[in-house]
């Protein structure tokens, strides 16, 4: 997969406005009720990992889960990160439990 171009990221962005995007990466932080919650949200996120084999950095701060995504093989961002954010997006909206 072909790394994209800073106006094809800054057009992407546009259908994910709650991401940002930081160097090479695409970083967005989602917010629990509690840490139990953030943990099970952690592990659906790693389900979806592992289906795309497209692995995302995580960081789990009690209630709060950040996550970072970058396309390694391709030295920058390609679609595949802006499709798995978007996923993420529906798993943290589908679960109503933040």
């Amino acid at each position: 997969m072909d790394r994209l171009s800073e106006e094809e990221i800054a057009s992407k962005l546009t259908s994910l406005p709650t991401w940002t995007k930081n160097g090479k990466m695409l970083e967005k932080r989602y917010r629990f009720g509690s840490f139990f919650d953030a943990i099970q949200f952690v592990n659906r996120v790693a389900e979806l990992a592992e289906h795309m084999n497209h692995h995302p950095f995580i960081s789990i701060d009690y209630k709060v889960v950040s996550i970072r995504l970058t396309s390694w093989h391709a030295g920058g961002l390609t679609v595949l990160d802006f499709d798995q954010a978007a996923m993420l997006d529906q798993i943290y909206d589908s679960d109503g439990v933040h």
